[in-house]
C-alpha cells in the first residue's frame, strides 16, 4: 500500500506541504481565517495542505506574508525532513577538551577544562552571535574591552567575530552555542 506522500505511481513529491497545516494550527487559525487574511482560496490551501497539488511562488508568497515568513520559507519547511540527526565530533582547542554538534545555522559544543586551562582566538567563526554557558567551575571570558567572570549557571552572549579568549578559573564545563546571524544584505 502506498504511504500519503506517494502518488499512484509510488513517485514522493518534491515538497511536502502537510507543514503548512501545522504552521496554520499553531496560529490557531482555520482554513477560512487563513484563506481571508492571505487571499488564497480555501480549496488551494486545502489541497496543499493534503499535497494534493504543488504551490506556485505567488500563493507560497500570500501564505508566507501571514505566518511572517518569506515564500522561500516555506518551501523550505516543505523540502527539508522534520529532522537531522547528527553525531558529535570532539577535538581540542588550546587546553579545551570539546565535543561539538555542527548544523548550517548552529554549532553546539560541550567543552571542558581543568583550572588554568585557555584559548586564545577558539575557532575561525562565521559571523556568529556566540552563547556561553557555564554548566560548573568558572570562567574567565576577555572580549576587547571587557572582562566577564561566569560561574555555574550564568551565562553571556556577544559577537563571535571578535576576537575572544576563555580562561578556566576552576574547573569547569561550559556548553557554547554558535547562532549564525541573518544575512545583512
Amino acid at each position: 500500500m502506498a504511504s500519503e506522500l506517494e502518488s499512484a505511481d509510488g513517485a514522493v513529491p518534491a515538497f511536502n506541504f502537510e507543514i503548512l497545516r501545522d504552521i496554520r494550527k499553531r496560529a490557531d487559525l482555520t482554513l477560512s481565517a487563513l484563506s481571508e487574511r492571505s487571499g488564497v482560496s480555501v480549496a488551494v490551501i486545502s489541497k496543499l495542505e493534503r499535497n494534493q497539488t504543488q504551490a506556485e511562488v505567488g500563493t507560497l508568497h500570500k501564505i508566507g506574508k501571514v505566518f511572517g515568513m518569506r515564500a522561500t520559507d516555506l518551501l523550505s519547511l516543505a523540502e527539508a525532513p522534520i529532522s537531522n540527526k547528527k553525531s558529535s565530533v570532539k577535538y581540542k582547542s588550546g587546553d579545551f577538551a570539546l565535543e561539538a554538534i555542527r548544523y548550517g545555522n548552529a554549532d553546539c559544543i560541550y567543552a571542558t577544562a581543568e583550572a588554568g586551562a585557555r584559548v586564545s582566538k577558539p575557532e575561525i567563526h562565521h559571523d556568529d552571535h556566540e552563547i556561553c554557558w557555564v554548566l560548573s567551575g568558572k570562567v574567565r571570558l576577555d572580549l576587547p574591552n571587557e572582562s566577564h567572570e561566569l560561574g555555574a549557571g550564568q551565562s553571556i552572549q556577544f559577537d563571535a567575530i571578535q576576537e575572544h579568549r576563555y580562561e578556566a578559573i576552576e574547573q569547569c564545563e561550559v556548553v557554547i552555542v554558535h547562532i549564525r546571524k541573518e544575512k545583512r544584505y
